[in-house]
């Protein structure tokens, strides 16, 4: 999950505002919390979520390219 990325809950694609290590924030308009079901949702229902899968590759690419310093030297950890 990546900040700025998206996220799915039942089916509704948002976009993610804040990620921590045990959550992760969205904002939800007006329009759409009135027009789908996550207006009624409240804290500890169960939902489904689906996570942005090109958000998690490139987390791993960019993790991988810090680990590797110019001229292909180990980078100082």
């Amino acid at each position: 999950m990546a900040e700025k990325g998206s996220i799915a809950v039942d089916g509704i694609s948002l976009t993610v505002t804040a990620v921590e290590a045990d959550g992760f924030g969205v904002s939800v308009i007006p329009t759409t919390s009135a027009s789908t079901t996550i207006g009624a949702l409240v804290p500890g229902d169960r939902v489904n979520l689906e996570v942005d899968i090109l958000a998690k590759y490139v987390e791993r690419a960019l993790a991988a390219n810090a680990r590797i310093a110019p001229r292909g030297r180990e980078a100082a950890r």
